[in-house]
């Protein structure tokens, strides 16, 4: 199963917005979002997403990183936040982390993709060799 954690507070919605929709409808894939109630509104969620709106400082990094579920499974970071760079290199499968600006810790993690640059392909690509 595909996991995707969505760090809303973080990366701007015509970043995070076509990737979801790219989602939408897959099935085996899960989706936990979290960031303040105003971010998460921003954006169309799939059905299937679950939103943790938490404000102040780290509450929603904490309700991502407690969503996180350690396996061999593809994991999809929607994040520029170095919080998560670690959450990346530990984890057992492959990583994809979406940002307009990550933090070199997640560029040192896997791949990265900043969806308004270098367009949905390879994000599409990834989906496709992890068979999410």
């Amino acid at each position: 199963m595909l996991q995707a954690l969505v760090d809303a507070d973080n990366v701007a919605p015509a970043r995070v917005q076509p990737v979801l929709d790219l989602l939408d409808g897959r099935a085996e894939v899960s989706i936990v979002a979290s960031g303040r109630p105003e971010a998460l509104a921003l954006l169309r969620w799939p059905a299937t997403a679950e939103l943790l709106p938490h404000q102040g400082w780290q509450r929603a990094d904490v309700a991502l990183a407690e969503a996180y579920r350690p396996g061999a499974g593809p994991l999809l970071l929607i994040t520029g936040d170095g919080d998560f760079g670690l959450l990346a290199q530990r984890h057992g499968g492959p990583v994809l982390v979406v940002s307009g600006a990550p933090s070199g810790r997640l560029r040192d993690a896997g791949l990265v993709v900043d969806p308004a640059v270098d367009g949905l392909a390879p994000i599409v690509a990834w989906l496709a060799a992890v068979r999410a």
